[in-house]
Formats: structure tokens, sequence, C-alpha cells
């Protein structure tokens, strides 16, 4: 055994900064892989560990990875409205990291809800400033509970996806402060993250890697942060400009844009010294704070999956459900009786949004399998198809020695050379496979071949549409025959990061009880015929195998309106999945896919006690809404989504979420829709503070549901509010009562509105809020405390600094932000201007 001592010791880093030559400090400005910094062993300085993410710390791999603890996505989260849960998730959170050998965790997600079209929304919190603070607050400070390093991103305005890393975001300097930057100043208030991850975009001209006003002016000196600040992977564009701005660290290695630019710099003149030591300063800094937690460099990654761990996920997910509509009190069903589950979503766990968000989880529930865990009597029919690629066609194949999945032959040399030596072998059990981690030492890791090898049989005889999408380039041949080419014909497509191929199909007619060979021949990234412009390329590349019977659409319903009629209770399980909603693309449209409101239109006509489980990360437009008694949000439940979903369709929890959003009738009705695409490289931040119920309560705009909208099994009282001013801090205090037959909690939700001010502002702004459990017929006090220069506050242009006006506001208390009816309020004796935290 060694006794070698292990510690971590404390850097000097004044004096490492003497220590190190030029050539290391440079070096220690990027990353020398995807996820880890770089290490001076002579000084003992040693490399850190990064992981994605906002949904749960997936580790060092994409391809073959280590599972984790999938969490709720991030309006999932919010919409618990609870502050303490979150804090225990992010804590989960940091000790996942730990498990992993990570000392950062990439996340959380911090940016604006600006339309319900964003690709990445799902991983953001909400719409409103104040709740997607509070809720990274919480997170960041869970994770740093653990020791582990927390990074908010993606700072700031990354809030679309289309040409994401060229885009200029143009928006006034109050819309600027009032809501993009108000969420990280209050995570920097409250939690004091020890890493800001810098957005692809630009911002009023300049990208914010290379902002000296964003990094420098604002996120240094007014806030005070003295933590690290990185790139998002692949986001740093210029040596010099992103050094001067007050970037430290380029990802991911090894470097692209610094190393010998830096150097070039340095002897021109355009880089001082001193510069390149703030950077190397920072980057220190951080291993000091990280290094305790005595990680060794490379470690292992493993699981510490656990019951613990499965209760906190269920209890999560459960509550951030939101109830939105209920007549005659439809929910909660009975699990005696019989039921009908219908719908794609059923038996799929839509756990996850996509991208970088996503992970490997320990398991994933299905609702279906939530819903057969409770009740006694289920009956199953699809109902619709609404898939945007062809359903993974993983489950359906089996290798030669009957595993699930495909075996994949890796080589260096093409399909068409007469000589092929195999370099590996690997079980593939997920069709959907990102290759950018995928290493082999005797594969050349920018050009190389896999086949796919498996077998296919299905129960009756049909027409089997097979599909195949590629960061690459594919071909499928089943029993010998070229069923799908994806090869010789591509498409740009929205796979992979916007950097792979649309969908190719073909249909091959296959008999029932029959087995069939599938090959499919796949070349890396370079081989791709058509690139799009902007697009992150991941390297090496992707596969995605796809396939399914083909249906008749009208049948389906038929089915499903048939099964409806049958039983007592229905539940639509119906929504997106990680496909609609994902890094690289946003969506272009509200609108549910396939035949989807068709059968929930239908199925609702046929029985009256039917409840929509919809799941989705952001909102989605509901023709059939007044039809149907029920709905559920449910969002992306992660590892423990279909149990979750059942515990609340059967009363075993109470729904106690509240939408962290609005959901709006019509995209059109979004105050975002005129400006939210990338038009010649600029997206106008045309609604400026008008952002969400900000907009709808301006104009008068009916909503679907509006913010902060959620329905229970009991009913509450709320009153006696009281408001209290000592000048720094007001005090809402408010008597809340369950009136109702069963244990649930709510959420008191505080709004500010001032009477009178020199510019345009909202009609109130949410400032405040608490969460409580109150059993039936239990009455408790309950308390709200809120900075009240943070309360009444707006950004003044012409002073460059806060502004809390003169003159009485109104404090405004309910449940939703168009159920405020308790009505207080408080003076601000006299103008005065602020800046910092």
């Amino acid at each position: 055994m060694s006794n070698v001592d292990t510690t971590f010791k404390e850097l000097d880093v004044e004096a490492l900064l003497e220590e190190l030559d030029l050539d290391e400090k440079i070096s220690l400005l990027s990353g020398i892989d995807f996820w880890h910094t770089k290490g001076i062993p002579r000084l003992k300085i040693p490399s850190l560990r990064t992981s994605d993410g906002p949904n749960g710390v997936r580790g060092t791999r994409f391809f073959k990875g280590v599972p984790a603890a999938c969490f709720p996505c991030g309006t999932g989260l919010a919409a618990t409205w609870d502050t303490a849960l979150i804090k225990s998730g992010g804590q989960l959170q940091g000790k996942e990291a730990i498990a992993k050998g990570a000392h950062v965790i990439l996340g959380p997600t911090t940016n604006m809800q600006r339309s319900p079209l964003g690709g990445r929304g799902f991983e953001s919190f909400s719409e409103d400033p104040y709740l997607a603070g509070a809720m990274t607050a919480a997170t960041v400070t869970g994770i740093q509970s653990t020791g582990v390093a927390a990074t908010v991103k993606h700072f700031v305005c990354n809030d679309q996806e289309d040409e994401r890393q060229a885009v200029n975001s143009i928006l006034t300097e109050r819309a600027l402060r009032e809501i993009y930057l108000m969420p990280f100043q209050i995570a920097q208030r409250d939690a004091k993250p020890l890493c800001y991850m810098t957005a692809y975009n630009k911002v009023n001209d300049t990208h914010v890697s290379e902002s000296p006003k964003l990094l420098t002016d604002i996120l240094r000196k007014e806030w005070g942060f003295n933590g690290l600040v990185m790139s998002d992977w692949f986001g740093t564009y210029t040596a010099t400009q992103s050094i001067k701005a007050g970037l430290d660290l380029e990802m991911p290695g090894p470097p692209v844009v610094r190393k010998e630019n830096v150097h070039i710099a340095i002897r021109c003149g355009q880089l001082a010294s001193h510069l390149i030591d703030e950077r190397v300063r920072n980057v220190l800094n951080l291993v000091n704070r990280v290094g305790k937690l005595n990680i060794p460099e490379n470690a292992p990654e493993t699981t510490i999956d656990s019951p613990e761990t499965a209760e906190r996920l269920r209890d999560t997910a459960a509550a951030g459900i939101v109830l939105c509509k209920n007549n005659d009190n439809v929910l909660p069903f009975d699990p005696a009786k019989t039921i009908a589950v219908i719908g794609p979503n059923a038996k799929v766990a839509t756990y996850s949004g996509g991208g970088s968000a996503s992970l490997l989880p320990y398991y994933a529930r299905t609702p279906f399998e939530g819903i057969t865990a409770q009740a006694k009597d289920v009956k199953y029919t699809l109902g619709a198809i609404a898939y945007k690629n062809l359903p993974q066609l993983a489950p359906e194949t089996r290798t030669k020695d009957g595993q699930v999945g495909m075996i994949g032959k890796v080589y260096n040399e093409p399909p068409s050379s007469s000589v092929r030596n195999l370099v590996d072998e690997i079980h593939i059990d997920n069709l959907v496979m990102l290759l950018a981690d995928y290493y082999h030492p005797k594969v050349n890791p920018d050009l190389f071949y896999m086949d796919l090898e498996g077998t296919i049989t299905v129960e009756e005889d049909c027409d089997f549409e097979f599909g195949v999408a590629v960061c690459g380039t594919a071909k499928l041949y089943v029993d010998g025959e070229l069923v799908v080419d994806n090869a010789t014909h591509q498409r740009i497509g929205e796979n992979f990061f916007s950097a792979g191929t649309e969908e190719e199909r073909g249909v091959k007619h296959l008999k029932g009880g029959q087995t069939y060979s599938l090959l499919l021949q796949w070349g890396s990234s370079i081989t791709q015929t058509v690139k799009r412009k902007g697009a992150t390329v991941m390297a090496s590349g992707g596969i995605r195998l796809g396939g399914l019977a083909i249906s008749d659409s009208q049948t389906n319903i038929a089915k499903a309106v048939a099964l409806a009629k049958e039983v007592d209770q229905v539940i639509i399980c119906a929504g997106l999945n990680s496909e609609f909603e994902s890094e690289g693309y946003d969506r272009p449209h509200m609108d549910l896919p396939g035949t989807l409101n068709d059968l929930i239109a239908a199925v609702s006509k046929a029985n009256p006690r039917t409840a929509v489980v919809m799941q989705s990360g952001t909102p989605v437009s509901m023709p059939w809404i007044d039809s149907v008694p029920a709905l559920m949000q449910a969002w992306y439940g992660g590892n423990e989504t279909g149990n979750a979903i059942a515990d609340v369709l059967f009363g075993k929890v109470c729904p106690s979420g509240k939408l962290p959003l609005s959901f709006p009738i019509r995209n059109e009705d979004n105050p975002a829709f005129l400006n939210y695409k990338s038009e010649r490289g600029r997206a106008l931040y045309g609604e400026d503070v008008y952002v969400g119920y900000r907009f709808y309560e301006k104009i008068k705009r009916d909503v679907l549901f509006p913010f902060g909208h959620g329905l229970s099994y009991t009913t509450f009282n709320m009153s006696g509010l009281k408001v209290v001013d000592d000048g720094t801090t007001l005090t809402a205090t408010v008597d809340v009562e369950n009136t109702g037959a069963c244990k649930g909690a709510q959420v008191v939700q505080v709004y500010v509105s001032q009477r009178e001010s020199g510019v345009g502002r909202p009609v109130k702004e949410l400032k405040g809020f608490a969460k409580l459990d109150l059993e039936p017929g239990e009455s408790k006090e309950v308390t709200v405390e809120m900075q009240k220069k943070y309360a009444a506050s707006w950004w003044d242009e012409e002073r460059d600094a806060w502004i809390m006006e003169k003159g009485v506001f109104d404090v405004l208390v309910g449940d939703s932000s168009a159920k405020a009816d308790l009505k207080g309020e408080f003076e601000v004796a006299k103008t005065v201007w602020w800046n910092g935290l």
C-alpha cells in the first residue's frame, strides 16, 4: 500500500503566480478535453472535472456513460415553488457529482422564458426573474453545501437556440437589468455561485464572452463576484478580447482559440501579463475552493442509487405537477375502478428534454408503469402516433445471443474496403447514440466506421417503417435489402444539436413471427455531405435508428374511443419529448404533434371522466381544453416520472404545483411572437420589460392558464394581510387556512405594484413567495420578507442606476397572478438611487 499523502494542500496562489512560467499560465486558461481543466503536476496543481448539469450529473460520457439521478426539468422544479425542496435537490446533485469525481456542476440554467418555443426552455425555471432567481439561489446553495461548485448559466440572454452562437440580442438597458440579469443578480446576492458560464450570443453587438461590461463591470465590480467565469462549450471566439473582458477559462479543450493566439497577443503588445495573471488567479482560487473535496484526478465514476434517492426524486416530481383544471372534482381517480390509459407518452418515460441536459438515468418509470402499480384494472391502447423521429428501435432488436439491442463493430476502413480490420465490438442497448466521447486507442477519432448488427421480429404482418438520422452517413439493410439511404441523399436536420441530418425513412413489409437481420453501416461526422451554418459539430458524430409498424391514425383513434366507452375512467398521456424540446433548435410552433389533438377531443367526448396528463417543458396549445374535465401539467419528471404522475392521479399526493410561466392560448398571443427568431443575425427584444404575465396583464389579454396558477384537491383561505416596513425590509404576513378535507400545500404569492411612476411599469411583479403544508382545518400565519429596494425599484437609464421612487406601492397577495386579491401597501418617502447588490 502506498504511503503517499494524497490529501489536497491549499495552493499559495500568489507564490504560484511567481513560479509558473508563461506557457504554464496560458495552458491553465483552457481545458484539456471535454470535461477537465489543466493540471500542473510539478507544482501540485490538480486537474478539475466538470459535469453537466441542470437535470442531474451525467459524468464524463454521453456514450455508454454511468447512470445518474435524473431530476425533473427546470420548469418542473420551479413549479414546486419550494426553495427548501430545491435546495435539498441541489445537495443530492452535489453528492452525485462527488460520486462521479466531479468538482464542478455545469448548472443550473437561469435564462428567461421569453417565448414558449425556446428549445432549452424546459431547462430554465421561469418567465419571472424573481422566481428564477430564487430557484437558482436554492439550487446553488444546495450544491455548494457539499463543497462542489455550481455554475450559473448562460450569462446572459441565451433565450433562444436559433443561430445561438451568432445572434445579437438587442434590448434596452432597462430590460437587461430588470428581467434578464435580475435572476443572476439574485443568485449572486443570496447564494454566491463559484462559477458562471457565458452565453453563446451577443448582447447589444458584443459577444458575452468578450464583454467587459457584463463580465467585469457588472459581474465582478458591481456585484462583487470573485469566482471563475468559463465559456460555454466552443463559445470562446477570441483570445485577446475574451481575456481582457474577464473570461477565465475556454472550454472545452484542447484550446481552439487560446494558446498560440495568446502568445502572439503578448508578443505584439495586445495583452499585458498582468491580465493573464488575473485569469490564472481565478482558476487557482477555484482549485483551492473545491480541492478540499479530495477527489483524485481521473477519479472513477460511481453511482449512489438508493431508496432514499428514489424517494427524493419522487417527492420532487410530484410537488411540481400542476393541476390546471379539475371540473366537478373528477380527480383524484379511484384506483379500484376500471381505467383506460391512452396515448403515446404512456409507455415511454419522457424524463428529460434533449441536449446537454439529457443523461442516462438509473431507471425511468413510465406513466403506464406508475398507474398499473397502483390501479387494479388497467387497459391500454396507443391512440395516436406523435413522434418527431420514429421511436428508437433498441427495445425491438436483439443480438445473436438474445440481448436487447444490437452489436456495434468498429473499423478504420469503410464498408467499401476489400480489407477491414475489426478494432472494437460494443453492445448497444440505446440506438440514440452521441459518439462525441467515444474513444479507442486504435480508432482514428476523426474518421472511423461502425456496423450495427442485430435482428428484429414483429408479432403481426405489417408494413414497418424504419428511420435513420445521423451526424455522419449511414445505410440500413434489412435481410440484405437497402431500405434507408442516409448517405447518398441527406437533408440537414435538427438531430445531434442541429449538426446532424433529417431522419430518412424507408418501408419494408415484415411477416409476423419471422426474424429479419438488420445491418446499419455508418461513417463518422466527417463523411456527412450537408452542414448547418453555425452548428456545433460533436466530434465523431452520432447515430439514431428508429422504427414503427405503420398504422392508420383514424383506426387508432377509433380503438381509443371504443376503449374509453368501456371503462369508468380515462387517462390520456400526451405531450412532447426530448426531440421536440432540445438544445440546438427551437420549436416551430406550440401545437401538439401528429393527431394528438384529434385523439384528446374524441376520447374526452366519449367518456366524461377523462383526465389529460400533459408532459412538456413549456406550454403547448390546447384547442380541446373546454371539453376536457381535468388537466395535469406533469413536465419532464426525471427517474420517477411515472410514479409521481400516478401519485397525484390517485390522490396519494395532493397536487400543490403552480405554473412558473403563463400558458398562452396561441403562440401568436405571446409577447415575443414578432421578435423571437434571429433575423439576419439579430433578435430584437421588442417586448422590453413586458415578459410573460407582465405583458398579458398590461394589455388585458386572456391566457389559457395564468402565471402562478395551480389547483388542489383541498381548498384554502387567505386572510388578515399585514405589511410592515422597517425602511429596509418589507414583511408581509397572512393567515392561511386549509378549509378542505385532505392535507395539502399552498403557495402564498406576493406581488408589488407601483401606483404612479415616471415610466411605464407592469401592473404588478412577483417579489416574494412561501409554500406551507396544512392539515385539514389547520391554520398558519405565513411571513414573506422582501428587501424593500428590490421590491420597489426599476432601472433608470438616465442615471445608470436602480431608482426607488417616492410614492405609494400596493402589496397584492394570493395564489396566482390572476388571484392576488388581498391588498396592503407601503410608502417610499424619498426617491433614492442605488447600485450593486
